[in-house]
């Protein structure tokens, strides 16, 4: 056991590995790398700020070998930020199959992400949050979480209130895929009107509280499998307000992810007898791989396994496989290595977007309410994601190549020509498995590797006041991206290319 016992029932009143392959259902403590915990801590916001507790290093096991079990280590954390370097590298020599770099426009994008951070944060760099779910709930300056939090009253532990966020932030990520152009939520509670990934967030918070998620009509405030695989599209429809004029893109796509994921929550070992997303939170803190030092220690590996092998089977079949297994986000893509002979997995190239964005927003509520900290945050990477990778297409540092640009653009014209909508602002428009898209993704995570050593550099940011890639994509490239849509296409504030969503992708 780990620092922390189970809990026996949903009313525990307790006040405060080796990491199982993606592949199979062994464990492994093998282990060489060794993760130098980040020395951020939890200031007296909630969110991190230089401190100086001794933490001890942290020894994290070792990826899968791609050779003995492929579809393991394409699963795995470690795959992504070492396939797309493959992909990087054709990009540094501007060999990309679709898009040409102008690689003086780099410092253009440095220079843009540093202005954006500094009108925002500058000089007080550390209070700068990471990426996550949480920071879209308050959006508007509104702090929803804590009132939530303070609607529970004291009777309600820091472990239950932390299941309680867990169940939250893990089905609203889940819904944050493109919302489209034309949808918008207006907030029941204010009367104030969203849109994208804000909206998104403000819906699912306000449809969580009125219990759409629970089976349980006297705990509203949870999630839980029951509660899920009753869901249909209409009900989901009607707490996103769904309508003829107010269309979502991928509506049964975001359905079929949930009610599948009722399913994936009968994992007693990872979610409970009650199937509950928080219930998770128990089986992390008492895992042989949690740490109990000055605060308790869970490594990223551990917390991706998780969300990676616990939740896999919500994905939809038709994904890539290898040996007959699903991998998830994850395509081939013509840019990486092809021959001398390269066996099938060689060509495929993982993202895990969601299961990134979802493993970088859980984390938020368990520091904060508990003070766990990670051991292993750089094996994350950035978000392969439209507002990220628009930022660069923007700026002018990567440009569509023109056949590609063309095949695009009458993918539009023909979509817009069958929903009926009107062709504004028009944008190149692809599948999320086109190659276009794959290697655009694949870019992006390099780019926004190669970002950060420079806006370090320019904000003269050493040591430990660096930005984390995590206090980068929050405050510089996500909002970058989104501010440059804004401006370059002000009708649809659109991206520069747009993908024909199923709702569960990015």
């Amino acid at each position: 056991m780990g620092i922390f016992s189970k809990k026996t029932s949903k009313s525990s009143n307790a006040d405060t590995t080796s990491l199982r392959s993606t592949g199979s259902r062994k464990e492994s403590s093998a282990s060489s790398l060794k993760s130098p915990l980040s020395n951020q801590f939890p200031n007296s916001t909630g969110f991190f700020a230089p401190s100086t507790p001794a933490i001890p290093e942290i020894s994290l096991p070792k990826p899968p070998d791609p050779n003995l079990d492929p579809a393991a280590y394409l699963r795995s954390i470690y795959a992504v930020r070492e396939r797309s370097r493959f992909v990087m590298q054709k990009a540094n020599e501007n060999r990309l199959a679709h898009f040409a770099v102008d690689a003086e426009k780099f410092d253009d994008a440095v220079k843009f992400v540093v202005s954006i951070i500094k009108r925002d944060y500058g000089p007080n760099y550390s209070s700068i949050p990471p990426h996550g779910r949480w920071q879209h709930f308050d959006v508007g300056g509104r702090p929803r979480v804590d009132q939530l939090l303070a609607s529970w009253g004291s009777a309600i532990d820091s472990q239950e209130r932390t299941r309680r966020l867990i169940d939250l932030f893990l089905v609203s990520v889940l819904l944050d895929a493109g919302a489209g152009t034309k949808w918008q939520y207006k907030s029941k509670e204010t009367g104030r009107i969203y849109r994208r990934s804000e909206g998104l967030a403000v819906a699912s918070l306000e449809m969580f509280k009125a219990g759409y998620f629970s089976s349980d009509s006297t705990e509203p405030c949870q999630v839980d499998g029951a509660g899920l695989k009753r869901l249909t599209v209409e009900t989901l429809g009607t707490g996103l307000q769904v309508s003829e004029h107010n269309p979502l893109a991928g509506l049964d796509g975001r359905a079929g992810l949930l009610i599948r994921l009722g399913d994936a929550l009968n994992n007693q070992e990872l979610f409970g007898v009650d199937a509950r997303p928080g219930n998770m939170l128990d089986y992390l803190l008492s895992h042989p791989s949690t740490r109990a030092s000055s605060v308790p220690i869970i490594t990223i590996p551990t917390l991706w396994f998780v969300v990676m092998d616990g939740l896999s089977s919500i994905w939809p079949a038709s994904r890539t496989q290898i040996d007959g297994i699903p991998l998830g986000d994850a395509w081939r893509c013509s840019s990486m290595p092809s021959s001398p002979p390269a066996e099938p997995w060689e060509n495929v190239v993982p993202f895990h977007k969601l299961t990134q964005w979802l493993t970088y927003s859980l984390m938020a509520p368990m520091t904060r309410l508990l003070n766990v900290h990670f051991a292993g945050t750089e094996l994350l990477t950035g978000l392969p994601e439209y507002r990220n990778g628009g930022l660069l297409i923007d700026i002018g540092l990567l440009t569509l190549k023109p056949n590609d640009a063309k095949r695009g653009l009458d993918a539009y014209h023909a979509y817009t020509k069958k929903t009926g909508q009107d062709a504004m602002e028009v944008v190149p428009m692809f599948t999320p498995d086109d190659d276009v898209i794959v290697e655009w993704r694949a870019v992006t995570i390099g780019y926004l590797d190669a970002l950060l050593e420079e806006v370090n550099r320019l904000l003269k940011l050493e040591g430990n006041e660096r930005l984390t890639l995590a206090q980068m994509l929050e405050a510089g490239t996500w909002k970058g991206g989104r501010e440059l849509a804004e401006v370059s296409r002000p009708n649809t504030k659109q991206p520069p290319i747009v993908t024909l969503s199923d709702g569960t992708i990015f």
